[in-house]
């Protein structure tokens, strides 16, 4: 019996590159036209060094600001430059009708189960985890973002409970980690289409403690982020995290001593600094305050308090130019 039957991509065989060919691709490029002004794989790092670590299947690990779009278009990408189709992790939350979740399954999707107890969160997790490791030792790609939900604020932090999840059964932290041969990329959207959406959540939470999204709410969220327009969209590809991992085991073998909460934040750190140092950071001027006023004035709510919305909106664009220079300044302050 299949123990990953509950939650594995549907194996189709020659039947996917056909429909990627035929119909996913032509989808995709007319979509382009409308939501994007260009659309861009690049490079943080040695070119060369990069492609010598997806050659043989990478853990795709990005930021995440929308819920569909993010992994469709590194797919689109990937698929277009290596003939690399990711295998993609999905929260079973996104599955608003039971016809969703076979097609995604179909699109080499694989099912991230967020509900249940506390118990069987943990057998839940325990499976996934078993399942990334075993596409990993067959060498197949997957794509898996940096934390549970899209950074409202734009902040992009990894999780620790991310990287709990992958090596929830490990006797050997770092050598399992290894084993997953992350390879972070980064996501720069000039515009986010659901900025607005995610300002009005924060206003919510703050007047309405207790409040949660609705299934409604995702559903608009994902119809706004494939429709919205994006303005410019990079990707980068970063290099495995795995030669800094070696590099700081060698200099500091006192981290093996440390405990796996410590070892986690450890490795959550080099995630993020590499996609904070791969920000595209677009140039703001009097065009994209006119936009964020434009944004204020699609929310909806009775009680609307423009100043915090235009606090918030602003508060996500300028997030990431925060982390790219802290990075930066990180990075020189090494290298003097």
């Amino acid at each position: 019996m299949n123990k990953f039957k509950s939650i594995q991509a549907y194996r189709v065989g020659w039947l996917l590159p056909l429909v990627d060919f035929l119909i996913l691709c032509p989808v995709l490029i007319r979509m382009k036209k409308k939501t994007a002004s260009s659309l861009e794989l690049q490079y943080h790092g040695d070119r060369k060094l990069i492609e010598k670590d997806i050659k043989h299947g990478a853990f795709f690990m990005t930021n995440h600001r929308d819920i569909c779009m993010d992994a469709v278009w590194l797919t689109y990408l990937l698929r277009l430059r290596y003939f690399i189709r990711p295998y993609v992790g999905i929260g079973n939350n996104l599955f608003g009708k039971w016809w969703i979740e076979h097609l995604v399954r179909f699109m080499r999707a694989f099912v991230v189960i967020r509900n249940g107890g506390f118990r069987e969160q943990v057998d839940n997790a325990k499976l996934l985890s078993e399942y990334i490791h075993y596409l990993r030792q067959r060498r197949k790609s997957i794509w898996l973002a940096q934390r549970e939900g899209r950074a409202k604020d734009g902040n992009d932090v990894t999780q620790p409970g991310v990287l709990k999840m992958l090596t929830i059964d490990s006797d050997n932290f770092f050598e399992d980690i290894k084993q997953l041969n992350i390879c972070p990329v980064c996501i720069s959207y000039e515009y986010d289409p659901c900025d607005y959406l995610k300002a009005r959540e924060m206003q919510l939470k703050r007047d309405k403690p207790g409040w949660k999204k609705s299934r409604k709410d995702d559903l608009l969220a994902m119809s706004v982020g494939i429709q919205g327009y994006k303005g410019k969209i990079v990707y980068r590809l970063t290099p495995s995290i795995n030669r800094e991992i070696d590099e700081a085991l060698a200099q500091n073998p006192e981290l093996l001593q440390l405990s796996r909460n410590e070892q986690i934040q450890f490795v959550c750190t080099l995630i993020d600094r590499h996609i904070h140092a791969a920000y595209e950071i677009y140039e703001r001027g009097e065009q994209f305050d006119r936009y964020i006023e434009g944004q204020i004035a699609k929310i909806n709510l009775s009680n609307k308090d423009e100043d915090f919305l235009r606090e918030r909106l602003y508060e996500m664009y300028n997030n990431q130019v925060k982390n790219y220079e802290k990075t930066q300044l990180a990075n020189n302050s090494t290298n003097i």
